[in-house]
Formats: C-alpha cells, structure tokens, sequence
C-alpha cells in the first residue's frame, strides 16, 4: 500500500518540479529563444492560469471517468507536452506547450489525492494524503533546484529531467495501480462555483490571490533578483534554490503547528509580515551570497506558514463545503502566481532589477490590511479545555501550499 503512494507521490513530484523549476532557468529559455526574460517569465503565468481555470472544469468533467484511466491520460498528456516544450523550436510553440501540460497536472492532482484516500482506512487518509502531497513539498525542495542544476546549461535538459519523472510515475501506475474503486458521485461546476455568492468567502479568496500574487513577483523572477550574489551562477543558483526548498518545507511544518496554537489571524499577520520584511531586504541581501541565504531561508518559511493558513481560514468559514473551498482556495493560488509572471515582468521594466521586490512589498501590504481588516481575533478557550464557540477545530481540512486539491487534509 505504501508504495502505491509513493507512486501518486512521485506524480506529484513531476508535476511540482514543472511548475516551479521555471524561476531557475528562465534566463537560459531567454537567451536561447532570443527574448527577454520577463517574457519568458510569461511562461509560468499561462502555466498557473491554464491550471487555475482547466482544474475545476476538468474535475467535472471527467468525474465518471475510471480513476486508473483518468490519472494515466493525465500523465500522458503531462509527460508529452513536457516533451514538447523540450524541443519547441520558439517561443509561441513553448507557450503552447505550457498550456498543455498545466491541463495534464490540473487532471492528475485532485485525482491523485481522492484516489490516495481510497486506498487506506478512513482513520489513515490524513496520512495518506500527506504522502501524496510530499511529492509536491519534496519537488520545492530537491526537484528544484536539481532541475536547475541539470540545466544549467542547457534548459531543454531540466525539461527531460520532468519528461523521465512523469514517465516513471506513469509505468509504476499502469504496474501497481491495476483495481480502484469506482469515484463516487462528484459536484457539478455550479455546484463548486456555489461559495462565490458568500462575500466573507470571496474576500478569504481575494486575500489568497493578493498573497500568492506577492510571493511569486519574486519568486518566478529569483534569479534576477539574486544575480549580484551569484554572478548569473547555475550552481550557486542551484544552492539558493535548494535552501529554499528546504525552507518551505520547514515553513509548511511549522505553519500547521502555529495555525492549531496560535490561530489564523496571528499565522496570517506575522507570517505575512515577515514576508514583507523579507522582500524589502532583498535588494540589499542579495548583494552578497550570505545575504542572500539567509533571505533564501527566512521567506519561504514566512510564506508557506502563510499559505497553510489560508486554507485553514476558508475552510472555517462554511465546514460542510470544505473540498469546495480548499479547491477555491487552490484556484485562488493559481490565479495569483499567473498574475504575478505579468506584474513581476512590468515591476522589472518599471523599477529595475534590483528594486522590483518592492512591489511584493506593497502587494504584502494589502493583504495584510485585507487580514487585519476581515479576520476576528482566535475565540479564548472555556476553562473546561473544550473551544469557544465560532473557534475552529484544529482538525479542520487544509492544503499546503502550492497545489489544487478537491480533497481535506487533517492536521
């Protein structure tokens, strides 16, 4: 059983590095394709738009389709359109690519997750699904910056790189994964568009798109930002790349525990606040490569603590539509991070790049006063241990960050 798991994982694996290896090498696709890097940074925002809007529409439908089929089409048309983009000849043909492989990853993720809660007792899925979404977790971490690495000097190398990932993830599953169970009867678009009409849901929602929109202005364009310290470097890039894996990997650990003990609203508040702090730091950090491991290790703690809060405060909103929401909640996450390939490219050309973090500073800003402003203080506990009324139970379903789920997740 644990090895079937493993396999899903290592789905997740593939499709993580996909989506993030990006920021490590899109100076190379720039230079080799003769454009500018902001424009290759466009890459990264049809990537997470296709995913934001494909997703949703997808999930419904193909909700009758056998599970094993489902997730071996979706590998497939992962795996080739990452083959494609390995050998487009130019830009528009890798764009189109982009979008062809965030459809592959938006079909495979929330049938990886539902498939891994059928596979075990009802008292394991927590487990379960935590082994899944390592692979995602695991991708920030190793997948990252050893796609970077691998293709440091050639990008089309970290393209192949994903290519083997999604082909071995794809022959274990055809092998191992031979009987699942039937899917159960899925919701319809309406009915998952349904929590749009509740406003206080729509704002948890926007705050979700704001911070995502902030993390990844620099996030997708790292490289850039850190170039006085790693002197356009791929190992040193490589490096910075894997302490920040390791970071949110710590970040996402933490942040579960500080949401149980601390609440939401004090999560959301520091966190968000130290990402902040982070960014305004960069142009001076990377100046030096200390300077900018330690910015390598302080924000992506900052912000994965963050975005496993944000889930957590949707689901409290309307518990009964927790996979709705989680589902609005990852949308609401891709949304951002394609909208941040665009603002990140118009903040280069604006304010330079050195100076372009500032706007993750100001976009950190509103999504802290979005917070301060929406988000009620954590109800004390009674004195008997049991929760305040309107508290929320610390079993509620989260998500870590970075990855469309339709399913809860226990902490």
């Amino acid at each position: 059983m644990r090895l079937r798991l493993l396999l899903l994982a290592l789905g997740s694996f593939a499709v993580g590095t996909d989506s993030m290896v990006m920021a490590g090498i899109l100076g190379l696709i720039a230079r080799d394709l003769d454009i500018s890097v902001p424009a290759a940074g466009q890459m990264v925002t049809v990537f997470a738009l296709s995913y934001a809007v494909l997703a949703p529409v997808l999930a419904t439908a193909a909700a009758r389709w056998p599970r094993r089929r489902l997730l071996l089409t979706a590998l497939t048309v992962f795996t080739v359109a990452n083959a494609l983009s390995a050998v487009a000849p130019n830009y528009p043909v890798l764009l189109a690519t982009r979008v062809l492989a965030a459809a592959g990853a938006a079909l495979y993720g929330p049938t990886a997750n539902a498939v891994a809660t059928t596979l075990v007792p009802p008292e394991r899925r927590g487990r379960a699904l935590a082994t899944v979404l390592g692979g995602m977790t695991v991708a920030t971490a190793l997948g990252v910056p050893l796609g970077t690495y691998i293709g440091r000097t050639d990008w089309r190398l970290t393209m192949w790189l994903v290519v083997a990932l999604g082909a071995a993830a794809f022959l274990g599953i055809s092998l191992l994964l031979r009987e699942l169970p039937a899917p159960e009867a899925a919701p319809g678009l309406r009915a998952r568009l349904a929590p749009l009409r509740n406003r206080s849901v729509v704002v948890a929602a926007l705050t979700t798109l704001v911070f995502f929109l902030a993390v990844n202005v620099v996030y997708i364009y790292l490289g850039i930002a850190v170039r006085p310290a790693t002197g356009g470097d791929a190992g040193r890039l490589s490096l910075v790349m894997l302490v920040s894996g390791v970071s949110s990997i710590a970040g996402n650990w933490l942040g579960g525990r500080a949401v149980d003990r601390l609440g939401v609203r004090t999560v959301l508040l520091s966190g968000g606040g130290l990402a902040a702090a982070a960014a305004l730091a960069l142009p001076w950090a990377s100046a030096t490569m200390p300077g900018t491991l330690v910015y390598a290790a302080v924000a992506p703690v900052a912000g994965w603590a963050v975005a496993v809060a944000l889930p957590h405060r949707l689901v409290s909103l309307d518990p009964p539509n927790a996979p709705l929401l989680i589902s609005l909640n990852s949308s609401a996450l891709y949304l951002g991070v394609a909208t941040a390939g665009g603002v990140g490219s118009l903040a280069l050309t604006v304010l330079g790049s050195r100076w372009f973090p500032l706007v993750s500073v100001a976009l950190n800003l509103v999504a802290l006063t979005l917070v301060a402003v929406t988000v009620r203080r954590r109800p004390a506990r009674r004195t008997d241990g049991v929760p305040a009324a309107g508290s929320v139970p610390a079993t509620a379903p989260v998500q870590p960050a970075g990855h469309a789920q339709d399913v809860g997740v226990r902490r």
